[in-house]
């Protein structure tokens, strides 16, 4: 197909550029409507109220107790929720519990009125949640 700048050039240019633009558009809305539908609300409503510090931490869901020295999901799942509340930032979710983790543990067990010792076990992990 040569192309030589004529009407008809323009207009196959312009029907090619529509016929890129939609499919493009269309993955765009269906990924909003795909995101508003597992978050339960609209993006932009969202980031205005914040992130849901459960939304974005899908590591584990129990509430085994975590200590100082693993190496597991569950470990992630703290550093998520912590990371999620400000007590660490994000580049620190590597799933190792080590002295970065604990301190902010305990940070955050103190400021929710709870025992700080740096362990994660049952009330720590409700309060992480909550």
């Amino acid at each position: 197909m040569a192309f030589n700048g004529g009407k008809e050039d323009i207009m196959r240019i312009a029907s090619l550029h529509r016929t890129i633009r939609r499919p493009a558009a269309l993955a765009a809305a269906t990924g909003l409507i795909t995101a508003a539908l597992l978050t339960g609300s609209a993006p932009a409503a969202q980031a205005a109220a914040g992130p849901d510090p459960r939304a974005a931490c899908a590591y584990y869901n129990g509430t085994a107790l975590t200590v100082y020295g693993q190496r597991n999901d569950r470990v992630k799942q703290v550093q998520c929720l912590l990371a999620n509340r400000k007590y660490l930032p994000w580049s620190s979710l590597t799933g190792y519990f080590g002295d970065q983790t604990r301190a902010a543990v305990k940070k955050f067990q103190k400021a929710s009125h709870l025992t700080a010792d740096g362990k994660v076990g049952k009330k720590t992990w409700k309060a992480l949640y909550a």
